[in-house]
């Protein structure tokens, strides 16, 4: 990984413009080709980004530029799409790289853990006639949690939360980008399953063609005791 904080201003072209004016930001270029546009704040949330398979070339500026102060030009180009991601850069206050190594993934807490045990020995909660494949399929970008086959032989993978935001979207979003270039996969649907979805998350999901599943965590376990419940 490398970290680069500079002075820069970054203009996003695609299918929608964006400008971030002049201002000192941390720049992070990922071994995967990613680069994430960093400020003093916003917690994770990049300014802006280009997410895989994209490449970086670094121009030289123009003589109009050079003028402006920009001493560097980053292009920033998806393989896939016609998005460009243009940093122009005045002053580099720090550069550094740094070798991660293989990352073990997320490891899941005792809930999530037996959520996916419990989904994937009841996975006809997913829908009639879905048959497990295998739990925790291996992706070069992490582990899915299931990944399941619906009743008409399609590919079906499945990210399970306890309480479902919309990092957990977008995990499973870069999980089913990656698997759909798969043709032994191909098509991939997807279902983002949580004990508790919040609103946005099921908004985004929604948007992307992803489909909500609400886990009643007691009644998997076999503790939902219906009988008894006044309401």
């Amino acid at each position: 990984m490398r970290l680069v904080i500079a002075n820069c201003s970054v203009d996003y072209a695609g299918r929608l413009s964006a400008h971030l004016p002049l201002a000192k930001r941390l720049l992070m270029l990922k071994a995967d080709g990613s680069l994430l546009v960093h400020s003093d704040g916003g917690s994770y949330k990049p300014l802006n980004w280009m997410s895989p398979p994209c490449t970086l070339t670094v121009d030289e500026p123009d003589e109009q530029q050079r003028e402006a102060g920009i001493t560097q030009v980053w292009r920033v180009a998806q393989a896939k799409t016609a998005d460009l991601l243009i940093v122009s850069i005045h002053e580099v206050l720090h550069d550094s790289a740094h070798d991660l190594g293989i990352d073990p993934g997320l490891q899941k807490d005792g809930v999530e853990a037996h959520l996916q045990k419990l989904l994937a020995e009841q996975i006809h909660l997913l829908g009639d006639g879905h048959v497990l494949v295998r739990r925790e399929y291996m992706t070069a970008i992490g582990p899915v949690d299931i990944l399941a086959r619906d009743e008409r032989g399609a590919s079906v993978a499945v990210e399970l939360k306890r309480r479902g935001d919309i990092d957990g979207v977008e995990q499973l979003t870069r999980y089913l980008e990656l698997m759909n270039r798969d043709p032994l996969l191909a098509p991939v649907s997807g279902v983002f399953a949580a004990q508790e979805i919040k609103p946005q998350a099921r908004t985004l999901a929604e948007d992307r063609g992803i489909r909500c599943l609400v886990l009643d965590y007691d009644a998997m376990r076999g503790l939902d005791d219906s009988d008894s419940r006044l309401f």
